[in-house]
Formats: C-alpha cells, sequence, structure tokens
C-alpha cells in the first residue's frame, strides 16, 4: 500500500522535529576542524537521551574572520536561513539551530548531510531531475539575498534529494547577489514557487526568521519577496562579479 503524499509530508516532519530536538538539546562532542572553510568550521557529534546521535556542522561566533561589508554573528544567518526555508515549506537547507551553549561559545548547529563527493551543482544540472530543485534554490538565493552560492555547497544525498549549504552571507539590505545559478536567467520563475513565497512579500515574516536578523535586513527581505513575485522571472547578472570564488 503506497503512502499518499500529506502522511509522506507528515512523516518527514515528525522526523525533522526529533533531529531539531537532538541538535537544541544534545551533547555536543567536536571532532574535528572542517580545514578548507574561510572561517572556523567544526564536525561535531551530538548525543542525545536513548542512545540517538548525530552528525552536524558547528560554527561559532568566535570563528568568524570580521568581513567590513557584513556584520558579525555569520552564524544567525545560518539559522535564519533555515528558519525561512522551513516556513515557507522548502526542504532545501539541512535542520540548524542556535547553540549558545557551544563548546566554543555560541555559534550555528546544523545536520550533516551525508553527500555524494562527486556532486555538486554543476554535475546536478546535467541530469533533469534536479532541475526543479536547483531552480527552487535559485529562487531561495533572491529572497535571501546569497552573496556566495558556491556550486560545492549544492549537495545531494543517498536518497536523491538536494539540498543548499553554506548561507552565511546572506539578507544583507544591499543587493549583493553572487552565484553560480545563472543558468535559469530570463526564465520565468514557476507559479508554485511565487504563491509560496505570496505570505514572505505581504510582511508575514515568522519570528523564527526575525529573531535572527536586525529590523532592515527583516524589510529588506520583504522587498526582495515582492520584487520576486512582481517580475516572475529569474534575472541576468547585473553586478560587476556575480559570481563567488571559487566557483565549486
Amino acid at each position: 500500500m503506497s503512502i499518499g503524499p500529506e502522511a509522506k509530508h507528515k512523516e518527514r516532519q515528525e522526523r525533522e522535529d526529533v533531529v531539531l530536538s537532538l541538535l537544541s538539546e544534545g551533547e555536543i562532542e567536536l571532532k574535528g576542524r572542517i580545514t578548507w572553510s574561510s572561517n572556523a568550521t567544526f564536525l561535531t557529534e551530538v548525543r542525545g537521551p536513548g542512545g540517538r546521535s548525530s552528525l552536524a556542522i558547528y560554527k561559532p561566533a568566535k570563528g568568524e574572520r570580521p568581513l567590513s561589508d557584513f556584520p558579525r554573528d555569520l552564524w544567525k544567518r545560518e539559522v535564519a536561513a533555515y528558519e525561512l526555508a522551513r516556513w515557507i515549506g522548502w526542504d532545501i537547507v539541512p535542520p540548524t539551530v542556535a547553540r549558545p551553549d557551544g563548546p566554543l561559545g555560541p555559534g550555528s548547529l546544523q545536520y550533516w548531510v551525508d553527500a555524494l563527493e562527486e556532486e555538486h551543482y554543476f554535475t546536478l544540472l546535467e541530469r533533469p531531475e534536479h532541475v526543479a530543485a536547483l531552480r527552487r534554490v535559485a529562487a531561495f538565493d533572491l529572497v535571501a539575498n546569497n552573496a556566495d552560492r558556491k556550486g560545492g555547497h549544492c549537495l545531494l544525498d543517498a536518497s536523491g534529494h538536494v539540498w543548499a549549504i553554506d548561507h552565511g552571507l546572506c539578507f544583507h539590505v544591499e543587493t549583493k547577489l553572487r552565484t553560480v545559478i545563472w543558468d535559469f536567467a530570463g526564465e520565468e520563475i514557476s507559479d508554485d514557487l511565487l504563491d509560496e513565497l505570496e505570505p514572505l512579500a505581504t510582511g508575514d515574516v515568522a519570528s523564527g526568521v526575525a529573531q535572527f536578523l536586525e529590523a532592515p535586513e527583516v524589510a529588506a527581505l520583504e522587498r526582495r519577496a515582492r520584487a520576486v513575485r512582481r517580475h516572475g522571472r529569474y534575472p541576468a547578472p547585473t553586478s560587476r562579479w556575480p559570481y563567488p570564488w571559487p566557483l565549486v
């Protein structure tokens, strides 16, 4: 007997709630540093009651390099990105929570995606079954104002699900979109994606998002959502530096 879409959605939500509970309350053990990250990023194991455990990525505030064009506490933007994706119903950002009691101080803790190492945006784009998910990521980056969407920030897990990670450089009040996802430029954004953005465009920003951003950033987020709905198309590059570096 097959499971209907509503039952599948409920089942996924229940699994996600379990993961969020573990990330929020579990004991964090540092396993090692992710050496290729620009800011201090750590692989951890989170343990909870009943023997539950999971790998997770911990990004502490004290490990961030100061930037001239972004305020400190980039980890809050990691949490805000997850809260935004969850609120609009886009299952693209791995569960992420704030941990003020992290082993190295306040920071974000994100569920570890056991991704296929050889896959990234450019390989996924070649396969039609993943294009819809990549269009969703591109639309998310428009409203979140992602200034650092590298190809390696698009992951594929063993079940075939596409995830988007690394959202520390999002939500700036100024337009800073830098991304490798320009392949859809000029194409229409699907009606279902635009409809799911409507509450955001009307100023109904969830508290889970707003609590991690400043008021001007929340207002800018709303303006971008309205602009995306109004234009209804993926934009073409307009800045001198539309791509992040490295590309992957």
